[in-house]
């Protein structure tokens, strides 16, 4: 099984990511890793603030990686703002069936009103070399990204009381159709 976690920048995928990879012993792979290669080797002319576009840019290569575990039956778990919203058309059927995806965003207000917790977060998992969190631009993508959801019926895990990761990983247990063993 292949399960991507989707959403906006700054709103837990990596620490969710790491939690399902510690509970379950299921690999996982940032692709800000990727973003990092496609910029650094110049693969592209795309900066690392082109974020839209880099997310095209590089899934046609992440696409070939979800087709290799899938063909190869391994688990992996893929994580970041790259995932499009439409990812399911890059698929024969027949592998639809061994991905699951959930993109996670957070409302308005919780945004708002927990800018500190956001901004002390930012780095739980992995460091972030000169973040910048543009709260307005946060908001905008979180509206964006559960848009998008909607639209192409992905499930989605709105953070909107509290940033309670146990209650988070469990969300996203049960919106990936993942075992809570």
């Amino acid at each position: 099984m292949v399960l991507l976690i989707g959403g906006s920048s700054h709103v837990g995928k990596t620490l969710i990511a790491h939690k399902l990879m510690e509970k379950h012993n299921i690999p996982y792979f940032s692709l800000d890793y990727l973003k990092m290669a496609f910029v650094n080797t110049r693969i592209t002319d795309l900066t690392l603030e082109d974020d839209y576009e880099l997310r095209y840019a590089m899934w046609p290569f992440v696409v070939e990686i979800i087709k290799a575990a899938v063909d190869n039956k391994q688990n992996l778990i893929l994580e970041g703002c790259y995932i499009p919203a439409e990812w399911q058309d890059s698929f024969p059927k027949s592998y639809l069936k061994e991905i699951q995806s959930v993109f996670v965003v957070m409302s308005e207000n919780y945004i708002r009103t927990n800018q500190a917790d956001i901004f002390d977060y930012a780095d739980v998992i992995q460091a972030r070399i000169d973040d910048v969190v543009d709260i307005e631009r946060l908001v905008n993508c979180s509206i964006g990204f559960k848009e998008d959801a909607i639209e192409n019926q992905i499930p989605y895990l709105e953070i909107s009381e509290k940033f309670d990761i146990d209650e988070i990983v469990l969300e996203a247990e049960e919106l990936l159709n993942i075992s809570k063993e």
